[in-house]
């Protein structure tokens, strides 16, 4: 392990240099493909060479969605209303269905074939999903409060592919603000037949969109050296000055300061402020994991990606994500940095997590949350998100500069430590206690014991190993990166290493998914064998990956001392 961290570096986290930054950024609307949005990286760009970085700009095309007009009425009442990204454009009418929130229950057993539907709350890719394999012609989202928050709903993750272009929405999207669609939900209950027209604007097609790229390399090891990813979007909804302002404001002041210890680094940093979050659901993120593939699998040994710090309000920090084997560098830097007692949650399919196919550790996202008394339905980043009104004046300057403080120990950590700080062995206590409930479940029905045993023998190895020094740390390293590209993929996708999953929730261990659906089945039916079909592969798929990953740890355990 590394000294502690240089005394100056957190420090000096300026509030100064970041609000001056962020000035600058508050000044473009950067809608994706946009020439404001090319501008406005230009600035971002000249910064990150002032720091020392070596930079740039890659323009690729991407698949996005732009929300133009959109008109809402009730029986010829006009009602305020947005459309969102990626509804389908066009007209349509008629007497709504009241669905609630939109689970799976709310759609089950209805004959909702071309009628319009209307939600609780804002419009998600799941209920968009929902709807669209039900045939409805139109929804309809009643937002939590008196602002309506833009969104993307295409369940696609990045452009999509002949593959997937199916599956984005078919309806007409709009959302209302709560007073005048909950109007619309209490004249239904009440036995009222209120004709609701839908009419939407949405400029959909291929654009080329930007990345700046900005990178430093390690002192040693040359062009080929590991290097850490940090990243964070740059366009924006509206001005967007909280999302993500504030964060490409952080990343490059914890660079900034990490660049001044650069004699120290055991390993590269690369920054990418990325395009089509926003408006093409990760489209920049999932391009550059999918033409970078190869030297990401190499190279990149951790990444962290960070998203809407320092909002006004946003005192907490205890539920900041990671996944298991990062989870104690982010509780550190709470701990150290804010004194609060960190929780954690599991990283979400979200925030540009384009790279979990290929197998790199991820951490962070939103740092900060406004606490639960002020956090409303959903969104824990404050009223103005997604909305006109997420201006500078929502960003606390010295909330932005604890959540930096929180990044920059983050940073450094991965770059500095000679061995990397990946915890594989919580990762795969994680897994035995997972496989523990499986099999009990399965007793005498389906075969688990081996990879019960596989994994409680990769924890043992992995808790063996933590902390030791490296007799040669590069091949130390090298094997722990080996690991993570065995571990992460069966943990964060159902198994495809090439491509990238829905944007839609994925449970814990998603590659045991077929073998959960096994344990739900009745002994002797047909659906438990057809389901042992899939429950079989899966257990192939996670017996190879904890073999690989063994592998690995025996290579890291030769390479320590």
């Amino acid at each position: 392990m590394t000294d502690a961290l240089p005394a100056a570096l957190i420090d000096q986290v300026s509030g100064k240099e970041m609000m001056d930054n962020l000035r600058e950024i508050a000044r473009w609307v950067k809608l994706s493909g946009a020439a404001e949005e090319l501008e406005s990286l230009g600035f971002l760009q000249q910064r990150m060479k002032a720091y020392g970085f070596r930079t740039q700009i890659l323009l690729h095309d991407a698949y996005i969605s732009l929300p133009g007009k959109a008109a809402v009425t009730v029986d010829g009442k006009a009602l305020r209303c947005i459309t969102q990204s990626f509804s389908r454009p066009g007209r349509v009418s008629g007497v709504p269905v009241y669905l609630g929130h939109g689970h799976d229950a709310d759609f089950a057993g209805k004959d909702l074939a071309g009628r319009i539907l209307l939600f609780e709350g804002m419009a998600t890719p799941a209920v968009a999903q929902r709807a669209s394999h039900a045939g409805a012609a139109g929804q309809l989202h009643i937002s939590h409060h008196e602002h309506i928050h833009e969104m993307c709903i295409s369940p696609v993750w990045g452009s999509p592919g002949a593959s997937t272009l199916a599956e984005l929405p078919t309806t007409v999207v709009c959302s209302v603000d709560n007073a005048e669609g909950g109007a619309i939900r209490d004249a239904l209950a009440a036995g009222a037949q209120p004709v609701v027209t839908l009419e939407a604007e949405v400029d959909t097609g291929w654009r080329k969109t930007p990345i700046l790229v900005a990178e430093m390399e390690a002192p040693h090891g040359g062009a080929e050296a590991p290097f850490i990813l940090l990243s964070g979007h740059q366009d924006t909804w509206y001005h967007g000055v909280m999302d993500n302002g504030s964060a490409n404001a952080g990343m490059m002041e914890a660079a900034r300061l990490c660049a001044l210890h650069h004699a120290k680094w055991q390993r590269g940093l690369r920054l990418c402020f990325w395009s089509g979050h926003s408006h093409g659901r990760y489209s920049g993120s999932a391009w550059y994991a999918d033409t970078h593939w190869e030297e990401l699998d190499r190279r990149c040994a951790a990444h962290v990606n960070v998203d809407s710090l320092g909002g006004a309000g946003a005192t907490v920090l205890e539920n900041a994500a990671a996944m298991t084997e990062l989870r104690h560098l982010a509780a550190e830097a709470v701990q150290a940095q804010t004194d609060q007692t960190y929780k954690g949650k599991r990283k979400a399919r979200n925030s540009d997590e384009s790279f979990v196919g290929i197998g790199i550790p991820s951490m962070l996202g939103s740092i900060s949350e406004q606490p639960a008394r002020h956090a409303q339905a959903r969104n824990a980043l404050g009223w103005w998100w997604h909305t006109p009104h997420d201006l500078i004046d929502k960003v606390d300057e010295a909330n932005l500069v604890r959540d930096t403080r929180v990044l920059t120990q983050v940073v450094w950590k991965l770059l500095a430590e000679p061995v990397l700080p990946l915890d594989h062995a919580a990762t795969a206590a994680s897994l035995v206690q997972e496989l523990a409930g499986l099999s009990g479940r399965l007793a005498g029905r389906f075969e688990m014991e081996g990879l019960v045993t596989a994994a409680t023998r990769l924890r043992d190895s992995a808790a063996r190993i933590a902390g030791r020094t490296a007799k040669d740390a590069a091949a130390a390293n090298a094997a722990l990166m080996r690991a993570s590209r065995a571990l992460v993929p069966v943990d964060y996708t159902p198994g495809d290493r090439f491509g990238h999953a829905a944007a839609l929730p994925l449970p814990a261990w998603a590659t045991l998914q077929p073998i959960r659906d096994l344990a739900a089945t009745e002994a002797g039916t047909d659906a438990e064998k057809f389901a042992t079909v899939d429950a079989t592969r899966a257990r192939n798929r996670l017996a190879f990956a904890l073999r690989e990953a063994q592998a690995a740890l025996d290579a890291a355990d030769a390479a320590l001392n």
